[in-house]
């Protein structure tokens, strides 16, 4: 039986050409496998065919947007993540859902290797290998792109002398990755920092400098997971989808990055990522509403380093997995109503209320019927200036 490798594949021209130079390279044949991350676009059934017209003695197509949203966004929107206090991790977080379905996959039909499109100069090289080799070592990851030299041009000529079913060409300038969590666009006139994004990038989100009356929409959270809008229940997918809309409408989510590749270089990218954002904000909001303030502080931290694990491609590593308990755990009282007023491109928190909030009224009041204790304080602030005064006191020389 003649040995296989299952490519992940998206139905662009990379992966759709790298099915025959996969097989004309390795010899092995290629299993194509297409997971729904919420992308939107083409009908998944088109991709496949498409995957089996270009050559793949096989084509899986997996649904995992509902698992994506619940076990991928979740804990991302539990940690307020956003590498360089900016990027929501739009593309990141989908690798290891895709890796985990390609593991799956070829184990289930006894391939020895799996396959990607990426570059040798972007991080999702590292995150589909680095997730593959945590969840099945035995496996070889091979890059077509990368490894057996499939250029943009190579492939064009490729596809065209094969007449392979593509649409893309040569004139697509950018380079595109969505899923539900938003929206990724780079290369092209981009690549200069100083072009400003043109409106024709975009496509989750409308102008937010059309004016346009704003609108508002009351978050509930559960344990820090929205479970109601507006009043409805939802499901982690539903409450994605659902803010997508809502928040794009009003531009809500447009980011513009010069951000620090694993790889070592500097890259341009516009994300839009309208549900993401408006959700960290009013998690964020909900958090300080109820988290103590050692927790709250402390899990900045423990925030940074976990987005900057997931950009890594780490997240299957041990200390991902580590945080993931602490984060968890600071979840448990983080429910409740978080408002937020969707206008001009922002997503302000304008109401915050929970059965679990720290704040109380007759300790925060200025007037009457504050119940503060304000004589305590002049003794509190003695005591807790007292290792300052005694250093201050060497350092000017004196005892």
């Amino acid at each position: 039986m003649t040995e296989r490798v299952v490519l992940a594949y998206s139905g662009g021209l990379d992966t759709s050409v790298g099915i025959g130079w996969l097989h004309d390279a390795t010899g092995k044949d290629v299993v194509a496998l297409a997971v729904d991350v919420g992308q939107g676009g083409e009908d998944m059934e088109d991709i496949r065919q498409r995957a089996l017209d270009c050559g793949a003695v096989d084509a899986v197509v997996v649904d995992a947007k509902n698992e994506f949203a619940s076990d991928y966004l979740m804990p991302a929107l539990k940690a307020n993540a956003l590498y360089q206090k900016r990027y929501p991790l739009v593309s990141a977080l989908s690798r290891p859902v895709i890796a985990r379905h390609l593991a799956r996959v070829a184990k289930e039909l006894g391939a020895d290797s799996v396959a990607h499109g990426c570059t040798g100069k972007g991080n999702d090289q590292v995150r589909f290998e680095a997730a593959v080799a945590a969840l099945a070592p035995e496996l070889t990851s091979i890059a077509p792109v990368r490894d057996l030299a499939l250029t943009r041009d190579k492939a064009i000529v490729y596809a065209e002398e094969h007449n392979l079913p593509i649409r893309q060409s040569a004139k697509n300038p950018y380079s595109i990755d969505k899923n539900v969590w938003g929206r990724a666009v780079e290369t092209g006139f981009l690549e200069d920092p100083w072009n400003a994004p043109i409106e024709d990038l975009y496509e989750y989100t409308m102008d937010p400098s059309v004016a346009k009356p704003a609108d508002e929409v009351v978050i509930t959270f559960t344990a820090g997971i929205p479970t109601a809008i507006d009043g409805k229940p939802v499901t982690p997918l539903e409450a994605v989808e659902q803010l997508n809309i809502l928040a794009g409408k009003h531009g809500v989510g447009r980011i513009d990055v010069v951000e620090d590749r694993l790889v070592g270089i500097k890259s341009r990218e516009v994300y839009e990522a309208p549900a993401a954002m408006a959700l960290i904000a009013a998690h964020e909001a909900l958090e300080s509403l109820t988290l103590e303030r050692d927790v709250n502080r402390y899990k900045r931290g423990v925030e940074s380093e976990w987005s900057n694990l997931v950009y890594d491609g780490l997240w299957f590593s041990g200390l991902k997995r580590s945080l993931d308990v602490f984060i968890d755990d600071t979840q448990k009282h983080v429910s409740g109503d978080i408002r937020l007023k969707l206008e001009g491109g922002r997503a302000t928190v304008t109401g915050q209320k929970s059965n679990e909030s720290l704040y109380d009224f007759s300790l925060a009041t200025y007037d009457t019927g504050d119940t503060f204790d304000q004589s305590l304080s002049k003794g509190f602030i003695e005591i807790w200036s007292l290792p300052s005064k005694i250093s201050a006191r060497r350092d000017l020389g004196g005892r």
